[in-house]
């Protein structure tokens, strides 16, 4: 009848941490993601814009840029 009293072992502090570093960094990219589309929207309904592919390496940046009145007009 006197069984020992077994802990359950508990995830290390380092796993805890992983897991909030984790999460944050997922807001994070949500929070840049919807920044980026409401900038593109703003720009977008302000007027033209043109957008540019950058290639880096085997990164693939979208950037856009508000033209000025000499491109529009060409």
């Amino acid at each position: 009848m006197n069984e020992p009293i077994v802990a359950r072992p508990r995830p290390p502090l380092g796993a805890w941490l992983g897991l909030a570093a984790g999460a944050a960094a997922v807001g994070a990219l949500a929070i840049g993601a919807i920044s980026v589309g409401a900038m593109a929207i703003g720009a977008l309904s302000v007027g033209r814009v043109r957008i540019k592919r950058l290639e880096i390496g085997e990164l693939h940046v979208r950037r856009i840029v508000q033209l000025g009145e000499d491109d529009q007009a060409g």
